[in-house]
């Protein structure tokens, strides 16, 4: 007798109409995101297509290479958002920031207003070299002051591939963990692919994100998915309904 496994499916196919993205760099020319206003709309109407009703576009902010802050994104959203009107609504094109944790994060954070999601959620990210030494201390003060860290790609630092432990205590620590849907394709490799699977299984992820730079990011949609959790997928791209 034979047996033929059920076919994976697209990522693509469970992004439904009404998803919102709450990680892409999609402002133009602030990042290493869209390089100009014409990629900015061509990503985001392939967005669209794809689902994604809401987006909230996250630039970086890490000092010395992309020294962004509140007034550059903000003013750069408003430009955007009026050469974009006829792309998307503006109540559908908000804004936020992806936050270093780097050396000037603790003064960004008792110095600035910082940038939400919606509410109090801030998402951050870290180096894909190593953690910060005061990580910590520094996810303490964050809530501290009020906001809520949402840690974007957990799975992509790889100096946590073989110490499963500190994803625990990071959660412990009251940091939420936002995945990469294009971890699920194996779009960073089987490494991330493996870690992706192992987070989904025991219900790590909070909430997800696109993260999407460019037009190669928005075709990885189109790939099949690599991890068995879907059903565990499923119910993450649902979480970002908070967002909306």
């Amino acid at each position: 007798m034979l047996f033929f496994s059920k076919s994976k499916p697209y990522l693509k196919d469970l992004i439904s109409s009404g998803t919102v993205d709450i990680h892409s760099h999609l402002l133009p020319g602030i990042d290493d995101g869209a390089k100009n206003i014409d990629e900015t709309i061509f990503l985001i109407s392939k967005m669209k297509e794809i689902g994604f009703t809401k987006i909230i576009t996250t630039p970086h902010i890490i000092t010395n290479i992309w020294d962004n802050n509140e007034n550059t994104i903000i003013d750069k959203h408003i430009e955007t958002s009026a050469l974009i009107k006829d792309t998307i609504e503006k109540s559908n094109f908000n804004v936020a920031a992806e936050y270093m944790l780097d050396s000037y994060f603790f003064k960004r954070l008792n110095t600035e207003k910082l940038l939400t999601l919606k509410e109090n959620y801030i998402l951050i990210e870290m180096s894909y070299l190593s953690p910060p030494i005061q990580l910590y201390d520094i996810i303490f003060e964050i809530q501290l002051c009020g906001y809520k860290p949402i840690l974007a790609h957990p799975e992509r630092y790889t100096f946590y591939i073989n110490n499963y432990k500190e994803f625990e205590k990071l959660k412990n620590s009251g940091c939420l963990f936002q995945l990469n849907l294009l971890s699920t394709v194996n779009y960073y490799g089987e490494i991330v692919g493996k870690q992706t699977e192992k987070l989904l299984k025991n219900n790590m992820y909070d909430f997800v994100g696109s993260d999407i730079h460019h037009e190669n990011h928005i075709k990885a949609f189109e790939r099949k998915i690599e991890i068995k959790s879907t059903k565990e997928l499923e119910k993450v791209i649902l979480m970002n309904s908070i967002f909306s």
